[in-house]
């Protein structure tokens, strides 16, 4: 995707699901037959259209302060290669998705340079940092948000903000829904259409694979002797590695299977999760499958983040849009291996109990606006840059 006018845009989207949403954005203007030189951090489905990679999602996905720091290295050599190609060949203007402390040190830059900056994913101000408000203010043209309450909090204090919807939305398909198709899948993966499957979630980077892993194995091990007939499966995204995975699998001798589809077909076919928390959370949300979401990090960061979160009750997606929790959340050492294990056997045993959970999910997919986010963000593009 090669500009012959010199248009430009410059795309960070540096995690899993964000990387997803650039390359729908690319898919678009491939549709749209735009003449757009793309380029920035992305992922390699992103690279075979057209994108030139500045940096890889797959490599620079880490979360919690001690762990971005043992990243960062190849953090700042990404950030100032990114400022070296727009000082060269500025971009029409940057479009800016989640990736909060790199991404608003970015936009600071950018905007010196005289870069237009829309910022996709907003930060979760109104939960923690609140502060960080006065930077979008003098630093992005308009933010573009998931949530119809971020428009109103965005609007309250003078940002230029449009509400687009959550990209999701256009994920979903019949397919996922439907008892045909879901036995289907399970079929494909030599799983018994008639016995419970239980998904595990660690996570899409390689930093929460460290900190959820093992606890999900001995959470499975737990569970399949208490219920033999149970099938668990390990889902997991396309960039991980699997050998230092199935190594810690034989290490625990956990009766877990690895499976790595789309994410949405590996999600339909199981029947309950254990999640990490995430972007993961809202699309087993959006299939209506009942979860048990769980976190943990570092001490330090932990310790830190508690400090920052006081203005929200919940840490899980799903439950911070329905106001409630609605499905069970643990975190740090409440995320231990015998309370999440008897979290999820209360949603094995307890039939009227698993309804009930799936009833609340329905209430999700009314709250995240209409098909089309990803059009809309193209929209916005168009209408004020291109």
């Amino acid at each position: 995707m090669t500009s012959k006018d010199g248009s430009s845009l410059l795309i960070v989207a540096a995690e899993a699901s964000s990387a997803l949403y650039g390359q729908r954005l690319l898919e678009i203007f491939k549709e749209q037959s735009e003449d757009i030189e793309c380029f920035g951090i992305g992922s390699r489905a992103m690279e075979e259209l057209g994108f030139q990679c500045l940096g890889r999602s797959e490599e620079l996905a880490v979360v919690g302060l001690v762990e971005v720091l043992k990243h960062f290295g190849q953090i700042r050599e990404t950030f100032n290669g990114i400022l070296e190609r727009c000082e060269k060949n500025p971009p029409r203007c940057a479009l800016l998705l989640d990736y909060p402390d790199f991404n608003l040190r970015l936009a600071k830059k950018l905007k010196k340079m005289g870069i237009p900056v829309v910022y996709f994913i907003s930060p979760q101000l109104w939960a923690w940092r609140t502060g960080r408000i006065k930077e979008i203010q003098k630093n992005i043209a308009k933010m573009l948000v998931l949530f119809p309450f971020e428009e109103g909090f965005y609007e309250s204090h003078g940002v230029a903000v449009d509400f687009v919807g959550h990209p999701l939305l256009d994920e979903l398909d019949d397919k996922y829904f439907d008892k045909n198709q879901i036995a289907q899948f399970r079929k494909k993966q030599n799983l018994n259409n008639e016995s419970m499957v239980l998904g595990l979630m660690p996570g899409s980077r390689n930093s929460e694979i460290s900190f959820h892993l093992d606890t999900q194995l001995k959470v499975a091990k737990n569970l399949s002797e208490q219920y033999p007939y149970l099938q668990i499966v390990l889902l997991l995204a396309p960039s991980l590695d699997d050998d230092l995975i199935e190594s810690r699998i034989d290490e625990l001798n956990a009766p877990v299977r690895i499976v790595k589809e789309d994410p949405l077909e590996m999600i339909a076919m199981a029947d309950v999760l254990l999640c990490a928390s995430g972007t993961a959370t809202l699309m087993v949300g959006l299939l209506e499958k009942p979860m048990v979401i769980m976190y943990k990090m570092n001490r330090l960061t932990a310790y830190i983040a508690k400090k920052l979160v006081n203005k929200v009750k919940y840490f899980g997606l799903p439950n911070l849009i329905l106001g409630e929790e609605a499905l069970p959340e643990r975190f740090q050492k409440e995320a231990s291996v015998e309370e999440l294990s008897s979290q999820i056997a209360k949603i094995i045993d307890d039939e009227p109990y698993r309804d009930t959970l799936k009833s609340k999910l329905k209430g999700l997919r009314p709250r995240l606006g209409s098909k089309g986010a990803m059009k809309r963000v193209y929209e916005s593009l168009k209408r004020d840059y291109f």
